[in-house]
C-alpha cells in the first residue's frame, strides 16, 4: 500500500496596509494627567492640563451652566441634529458676544460663522479654508513658545509653520522687538497667529498700546490675522478687556480677520467642545461665498457638530439674566486664579525660593511660566509628585489654599539643592 503525504507550505503574511505607520508618543499633557491618576501620594497636586478648579481642587460647574442646563430641560431638550453650520443662535451670538453690539451691527453683513469643536476644530476648520482658497497653503507664522496643538493642527493641513521668538526668558516677559521684528520680515500675504489674551503658556500678552502697534504692522504688511480666542472674559473678569485686540483690528484698522472661540475654558464647557469660527470679510458677497465653502468643509468632516455645549452657551448668552450671572462666574474664576498667583508668589519669598518671581504677578490667564530647568521639573514630580509640563508650564487654576504652600516649599526645597 502506497502512502502520500502532503506537504503544506508556510507563506509569509501580508504586509500591513499600515506598514509605514510610525509611533507618536502620546500628548505630553495628557499623558502628565494620566500619570498624576495613577500617583497614589496624598500630597499630589496636578499643574499641567488647563481646566479650572475650585478652592477645593474639584471641578466646577458653573452657576449659569448649571441655571441653562436647568431651562434646556423644561423645554423638552431633545437629540435631533443640528444644521450643517450649527445652531445658529449660538454662532450669532457667540460673535455678538466678541465684537460688541456696536461692531457686530456694523460688520453683521460682513460675517461668515460656522460652529466648530471647540478651540481645536475651530483652528481646523480655519485651516481647510484658509487652504480651500490658497495654493500653495500660505505661511503660518506661530509664536515660539505657544500652545502645542498650533503647529499639529497646521503642518497636519500642509501649512509651511515658521516660529518667532515671542518670550524674553531672561526677563520672563513680552519680547516685544522680537515680535516687532517678525512683522515687519514676514512675508506679506502669510497669517499670522494670535492669542487674543492669556497666552498660552507664557501669560504674558501685548499691552493695549502695543497691540495697536502690531496690528498697524499686520495691515502695512499684508498679513492676514488669525485670533485664537480660547479665553474671553476667563482672563480679566471682563469680555470686553480680553477682546480689545479682536475688536481694534476689526473696528478700528478695518482688517479681515478669523476668530477661533472657544467655551471650555470661560464656561466650563470642557467635555461638550463646544467652539465657534467667525470671519469678518471684506464684502457681502465674500462673506457668502466663504460661509458656503465652511459649510461644504463641515459637512465633510463632522456633518453636523455636537448640540448640546451650543444649546447651553446660547441659553446663556441670549439672556440678560443668565449672561449677567455668567458674567459673576467669570469674576470668580479669574479672581481665584489671580489670588491664587499672588498666594505663590508671596510664599516663594517666603521660603526663600531663590530667584525674582515678579513675574508670576505681571502674568495673567490660567497659565504661568516659572522659568524652571527640566531637571528641576523633574524632581518636583518623582520627589514632591507635583505634576507640570517640562518646560515649567503651570496651570494656576491646579492651586489653592491647601497645596499652595507645599508647591511654594517644594519649588523652594529643590532651587536650594541645586
Amino acid at each position: 500500500m502506497t502512502t502520500h503525504t502532503t506537504t503544506v507550505t508556510q507563506t509569509e503574511a501580508p504586509p500591513s496596509f499600515f506598514d509605514s505607520a510610525t509611533y507618536i508618543p502620546p500628548d505630553a499633557i495628557f499623558a502628565l494627567t494620566a500619570e498624576y491618576n495613577t500617583d497614589t501620594s496624598p500630597n499630589k497636586v496636578n499643574l499641567g492640563q488647563g481646566t479650572y478648579r475650585d478652592e477645593n481642587g474639584q471641578p466646577w460647574v458653573l452657576p449659569s451652566v448649571q441655571k441653562s442646563r436647568e431651562i434646556l430641560l423644561t423645554q423638552g431638550l431633545n437629540h435631533e441634529y443640528l444644521p450643517i453650520l450649527g445652531l445658529q443662535s449660538f454662532r450669532d451670538n457667540a460673535t455678538l458676544m466678541a465684537l460688541g453690539p456696536d461692531l457686530y451691527e456694523k460688520v453683521q453683513s460682513r460675517l461668515s460663522t460656522c460652529q466648530a469643536l471647540s478651540g481645536t476644530g475651530s483652528l481646523h476648520t480655519a485651516g481647510l479654508l484658509l487652504r480651500s482658497c490658497h495654493s500653495p497653503p500660505p505661511k503660518i507664522y506661530i509664536p515660539s513658545p505657544t500652545w502645542s496643538n498650533h503647529h499639529q493642527v497646521f503642518s497636519s493641513l500642509g501649512f509651511p509653520c515658521e516660529s518667532f521668538t515671542y518670550y524674553d526668558s531672561s526677563h520672563k516677559d513680552l519680547n516685544i522687538e522680537s515680535y516687532i521684528s517678525a512683522l515687519k520680515t514676514a512675508t506679506p500675504g502669510s497669517v499670522v497667529i494670535l492669542h487674543a489674551c492669556a497666552h498660552n503658556p507664557t501669560g504674558c500678552d501685548p499691552t493695549k498700546q502695543q497691540w495697536i502697534q502690531l496690528g498697524q504692522i499686520i495691515k502695512e504688511r499684508g498679513l492676514f490675522p488669525l485670533f485664537d480666542a480660547a479665553y474671553l472674559g476667563f482672563n480679566s473678569g471682563n469680555v470686553d478687556d480680553d477682546a480689545f485686540a479682536i475688536r481694534y483690528f476689526v473696528g478700528e484698522l478695518g482688517l479681515e480677520v478669523a476668530v477661533c472661540l472657544s467655551f471650555a475654558k470661560n464656561m466650563g464647557l470642557y467635555g461638550e467642545r463646544t467652539g465657534c469660527l467667525f470671519l469678518v470679510t471684506r464684502s457681502k458677497e465674500t462673506a457668502v461665498n466663504a460661509q458656503s465653502t465652511l459649510e461644504m468643509l463641515q459637512r465633510s468632516e463632522v456633518s453636523n457638530p455636537p448640540a448640546y455645549g451650543a444649546k447651553i452657551a446660547a441659553t446663556i448668552l441670549s439672556s440678560r439674566e443668565l449672561k449677567d450671572l455668567w458674567y459673576k462666574d467669570l469674576e470668580t474664576m479669574s479672581g481665584r486664579i489671580r489670588a491664587m498667583r499672588v498666594a505663590l508668589y508671596n510664599s516663594l519669598n517666603d521660603y526663600g525660593a531663590p530667584g525674582n518671581w515678579d513675574h508670576l504677578v505681571r502674568q495673567s490667564g490660567m497659565f504661568g511660566f516659572l522659568g524652571l530647568e527640566p531637571d528641576v521639573v523633574l524632581k518636583l514630580k518623582e520627589e514632591y509628585h507635583i505634576y507640570m509640563a517640562g518646560n515649567s508650564r503651570v496651570s494656576i487654576a491646579g492651586l489653592n489654599e491647601t497645596n499652595v504652600e507645599y508647591v511654594a516649599r517644594s519649588i523652594a526645597e529643590c532651587l536650594k539643592g541645586y
